[in-house]
């Protein structure tokens, strides 16, 4: 803006972000590829208010997002919500193995959806930490963006903020169908096209 000689305080941007950031992930969502059925799920956490806060996330084998989910709590509750949430959303496909770390709310969950046919009784949950790499160096991504801000004042500014920066991590990633990993042109071509106006 400033090399545009147009003067914004902070506290616009701000605004603006917690306007169009949730914005940008619904209009994202029907232009994502399909995932694959190998699920990796693992939290991160996130400071809140001084408070920290944990950060749901899952990506498939291949590292393409699945889906995320900002919770106040780290337990079966959470996580069973999480995996709900991850099996509605339109790019992810029924998993085929679900691969966790040792969190004990994991098989909670499972046990939990499973018993009430959330999820099919043959779906796999693996403990395994090292398959869990994958998530751990796609947590980075994230973290590396939300390092330098200056921490999250409320729950609610938290969530809105995370979901339009997992939504430019997608199209980054190369998940949206048509535009390629690394190709910074057409990702911005893209962005301008689902809100209708012009760079």
């Amino acid at each position: 803006m400033a090399d545009r000689g147009v003067v914004v305080d902070h506290s616009t941007i701000h605004r603006w972000v917690l306007k169009f950031a949730p914005e940008l992930d619904k209009r994202v969502r029907p232009h994502l590829g399909l995932t694959n059925d190998s699920w990796r799920v693992d939290e991160t956490y996130i400071k809140v208010k001084g408070e920290w806060k944990y950060l749901y996330r899952a990506v498939d084998s291949m590292g393409n997002t699945l889906d995320f989910m900002l919770s106040a709590k780290r337990d079966g509750k959470a996580a069973a919500r999480f995996f709900r949430k991850v099996l509605k959303a339109e790019h992810t496909q029924t998993p085929r193995v679900i691969t966790v770390d040792k969190n004990a709310a994991y098989p909670v969950a499972m046990d939990k959806l499973k018993s009430n046919e959330t999820i099919a009784e043959d779906i796999e949950l693996r403990q395994i930490k090292y398959l869990s790499n994958i998530i751990e160096q796609d947590h980075r991504n994230i973290k590396r963006i939300v390092k330098p801000m200056t921490g999250f004042k409320s729950f609610n500014s938290t969530r809105r903020t995370l979901s339009g920066i997992e939504a430019m991590n997608m199209i980054r990633k190369g998940q949206v169908k048509g535009i390629s990993k690394g190709n910074g042109l057409s990702q911005a071509k893209f962005v301008e096209e689902i809100f209708g106006v012009g760079a």
